[in-house]
């Protein structure tokens, strides 16, 4: 018997944070795709524990249009938060399916309340197109997926920060900046560029992904993310790679990952042997061709928790 963490899948079919409906459909593509028969396939325990719970748009009203959504998606966050958290105080490596990247809110926050339980800080490999740094006051869009990272690090906004927090009404950072690593931004907003080189995050561009290649990228990711830390939160959106291999996405962006650079990536992730929790996000049947998308999103989780050649 595998002495390894068991793996607790849980689905979150929410589209509230994007502009584009589908990504609802993740999770079930996801599961289509066979995740749960194939990470079990790797001698783990593998537990289906069903979808959150989340609303359509068109039942609810946008609301603030600079942070449209909002008072729904911080509910779902914080029963993510609550699931994943039973999870990780059952010793098990959750996997959280979405939906849209604001779901990592609430998976974000719940390994680092994890760790935190063990005396503990966590690190943070954010795996994105995209800075995800937005607030309210600098977003261009209104769309809560583009503030996800920020709320991870704080303090805005202050509805999905607050999201874990021991002690109500008291604001502590998820994660610190110097244990979290952007990798495969290639498109951000003006006022979020700012917002990223100021916060202290260690960001990996495509540029540096073409320019010193994935191994020695991925290694100094998870060097800083993985030093003095308990172990890291891997947060994985399908739009990171690029849209020949993975079309459907809520918002593709030319020039991403190839096939082999986001394997290698998963591949160096499972070497560490830090893994403990991962998000799978931003699959869109919609826009796919043959679930194509989420047959790739599966496939880099069984490397990421150990799918060996050899």
């Amino acid at each position: 018997m595998s002495m390894r963490p068991p793996i607790h899948i849980i689905g979150v079919p929410l589209d509230l944070g994007g502009n584009r409906r589908g990504v609802d459909m993740g999770p079930s593509a996801l599961r289509i795709a066979g995740i749960g028969t194939r990470l079990a396939a790797l001698g783990r325990e593998v537990v289906d524990r069903g979808n959150v719970a989340s609303p359509v748009p068109e039942t609810r009203a946008r609301g603030h249009q600079r942070k449209k959504f909002m008072p729904e998606i911080a509910r779902v966050c914080r029963q993510v938060y609550r699931t994943a958290r039973a999870s990780h105080d059952d010793g098990a490596l959750p996997v959280v399916l979405g939906g849209d990247h604001s779901v990592a809110v609430g998976s974000v926050a719940a390994a680092a309340a994890g760790r935190r339980a063990r005396g503990q800080a966590l690190g943070l490999l954010w795996i994105d197109a995209h800075g995800d740094m937005n607030t309210p006051e600098t977003t261009t869009s209104g769309n809560v997926h583009g503030m996800a990272l920020a709320a991870a690090i704080g303090p805005e906004p202050i509805e999905l920060a607050r999201i874990g927090d021991v002690t109500p009404g008291e604001y502590k950072p998820t994660i610190a900046p110097a244990h979290t690593a952007l990798i495969g931004v290639r498109n951000l907003d003006d006022a979020e560029r700012e917002r990223i080189v100021a916060s202290g995050v260690r960001v990996f561009t495509m540029k540096d992904i073409d320019r010193d290649g994935m191994a020695a990228v991925a290694r100094e990711a998870l060097r800083l993310a993985c030093r003095g830390t308990g172990g890291i939160h891997v947060s994985l959106d399908l739009d990171v790679c690029d849209p020949t291999i993975a079309p459907g996405v809520g918002t593709p962006v030319k020039g991403g990952l190839s096939y082999r650079e986001a394997h290698l990536l998963m591949e160096t992730v499972a070497d560490a042997g830090a893994l403990r929790s991962l998000d799978l996000v931003e699959v869109n049947p919609i826009l796919d061709a043959g679930n194509a998308t989420a047959e790739l999103g599966v496939e880099l989780a069984l490397s990421a928790l150990g799918l060996r050649i050899l």
